[in-house]
């Protein structure tokens, strides 16, 4: 394949423009935030977000390289088809039950992070643990959509895959250094215009390419592989089960969802968002499902790819970036070149951003400095930005399929965070025995059922598992909802029975030694004024940080405000009146 100097030239303008923009906005936002709160400013960009921008920027988040080439991916591999292609449907659900159930609560309480509120209630520890499944999703997911960007660049301008993901990896993570959530929301809607319009220029000339058959035939029909509709086998129904509910309830715990939901001018402005991009991610997945759709009705030997197939020569992840260079004119497939640059970078700043933004806040200030300055949490935050930014980009380079990755990234999140989150905003009463508790066995659930793709073999084998031609075991078994469920139950029995057993005098209030029951008043647990700072935050909605101590066993299973009582430490009486 020759070297396409025009490419290269696309590419570089692209990246310049977008650059341009991440600069304009962290220099057009320089000020914002008061003296003492920039820190804040760059995580939740002043809270000041509209429909518009936070329309835009929530959709371009979900939409990335992931989501574009692993759709495409699905509908043209024959074993799967669109009925597997479950990313835009999971993920767009997600998005209306976050809107309907989590941004409300999330956005009125102020909290600046998606681990604020688990710090309050559970305490510092337990938001250090939670933060690791957090940064590793986070992690997992920039490395899927960087991978896929090299797939992309290395198949149409034919340069090394190494530089174009670490280029695109520089640019990406040097304006969210400089600019924060502004920089990241701004070049969001440049870059889901560049993705909608690239996509769909190319969708046409495809289409029309004279060794591509109706795609409406080979839906139904097999002419050159499977129908590309796909067909869902009984023994798999549970499979696939597994996959949407982990796609639904697992997409909502991200910290680069409720970045976008906590920095919405309001709670109704935050919910209609996630109602905005849940309509985004379906629109924008139908010209993946189309270049999908393309590439299994072509013939590939009236090409100039040749034979074998794609499919054959195990390239399926790459079909996009196929279908644009060998059935699009030269010019066009560059634009759809720009339009997947655009789809990597919008969800890889975000993802660097949010977990930077937990570590600098959670883990470096609320867990080790609560009175480190404004100016370091920034420079925290600068430094963590660089860091995550290249491991992102070195795990990049050792993806596999692009959809398999990303299904990888929501695993720990749905197991571990989601039935922790559902614990602490809406089950009143659970502590951090159970949260602990909870969260060790949805580990273990997790990782004794195993994973093909990092060739982790199962030590527990559930119904309907059987072994592929890799001889890796696949378990057909719902194990992943499994644990999920488990590790929510488990919270919650053992969260009561603590409970029960300290405040009935069963147990001696000394052995309750993470002061999550009895304890009167723990520097473990955060205060509101620790967690929240902001003038338009009214305090007293914060849920309270103290449990109540109960006399008797009803009283357990109500969040009643804490108790009350008279102390003559200052720091008490500080924390009780706000």
């Amino acid at each position: 394949m020759a070297f396409h100097v025009e490419g290269l030239v696309a590419i570089v303008l692209f990246y310049l423009a977008i650059l341009a923009v991440g600069i304009w906005a962290a220099w057009k936002t320089k000020n914002t935030g008061s003296e003492g709160d920039r820190s804040e400013a760059i995580i939740v960009g002043g809270r000041d977000i509209g429909l518009l921008v936070g329309g835009f920027t929530m959709t371009a988040t979900w939409v990335g390289g992931g989501y574009i080439n692993g759709t495409a991916e699905a509908v043209y591999v024959p074993d799967y088809g669109l009925a597997w292609a479950q990313a835009p449907i999971g993920y767009s659900l997600s998005l209306v039950l976050g809107g309907l159930f989590f941004a409300k609560p999330m956005r009125s309480k102020g909290y600046v992070t998606m681990l604020d509120p688990f710090q309050q209630i559970y305490g510092k520890r337990m938001g250090g643990l939670l933060f690791i499944p957090a940064l590793m999703g986070e992690m997992f997911w920039a490395a899927a959509i960087f991978s896929a960007l090299g797939a992309t660049i290395s198949v149409i301008i034919d340069i090394n895959v190494n530089i174009s993901v670490i280029v695109s990896a520089l640019i990406a993570t040097m304006y969210t250094l400089v600019g924060g959530l502004y920089s990241v929301a701004y070049t969001d809607v440049v870059q889901l215009f560049c993705i909608f319009l690239g996509l769909w220029i190319s969708v046409p000339f495809a289409m029309s390419h004279p060794a591509v058959t109706d795609i409406g035939l080979t839906a139904v029909h097999q002419v050159y592989q499977a129908p590309w509709l796909g067909s869902i086998n009984p023994l798999d129904i549970y499979t696939w089960l597994d996959n949407i509910f982990l796609l639904t309830l697992g997409g909502i715990p991200w910290q680069a969802y409720f970045q976008r939901v906590l920095s919405s001018s309001s709670a109704t402005y935050a919910q209609v968002l996630s109602f905005l991009a849940a309509f985004g991610c379906l629109v924008m997945a139908i010209p993946a499902v189309l270049i999908g759709a393309i590439g299994a009705s072509t013939a590939w030997n009236q090409t100039e790819y040749g034979v074998p197939d794609p499919k054959s020569r195990k390239e399926a992840d790459m079909i996009l970036p196929i279908v644009l260079q060998y059935l699009c004119p030269v010019y066009i497939s560059f634009f759809g070149l720009g339009a997947v640059s655009a789809a990597v970078m919008s969800s890889a700043d975000s993802s660097i951003l949010s977990a930077s933004s937990m570590f600098a806040r959670n883990i470096y200030q609320l867990s080790f400095r609560q009175n480190a300055s404004d100016r370091e949490i920034v420079w925290v935050m600068r430094i963590t930005i660089l860091l995550f930014g290249a491991s992102a980009t070195a795990m990049a380079l050792l993806a596999s399929s692009v959809y398999g990755l990303w299904y990888l990234s929501s695993d720990l999140v749905y197991i571990i965070i989601f039935p922790q989150l559902l614990c602490v905003l809406f089950i009143k009463g659970t502590n951090t025995y159970g949260a602990i508790a909870g969260y060790l066995f949805g580990l273990v659930l997790r990782i004794t059922g195993g994973e093909p793709y990092l060739y982790l073999q199962p030590l527990i084998f559930y119904p309907g598992w059987y072994q592929d031609d890799n001889n890796l075991y696949i378990q057909r078994f719902p194990f992943k909802t499994l644990a999920m469920l488990t590790s929510f139950f488990t919270n919650v029995i053992v969260s009561y029975l603590a409970k029960y057993l300290f405040e009935s005098g069963t147990l001696p209030p000394k052995l309750d030694f993470l002061d999550a029951v009895v304890a009167r008043y723990s520097r473990e647990h955060m205060d509101k004024a620790t967690l929240v700072k902001s003038d338009n935050i009214v305090l007293n909605e914060l849920a309270p940080v103290n449990p109540r101590h109960s006399l008797n066993l009803s009283s357990t299973f109500t969040n009643k405000e804490a108790f009350n009582y008279v102390d003559s430490s200052p720091e008490l009486s500080n924390t009780e009146d706000n």
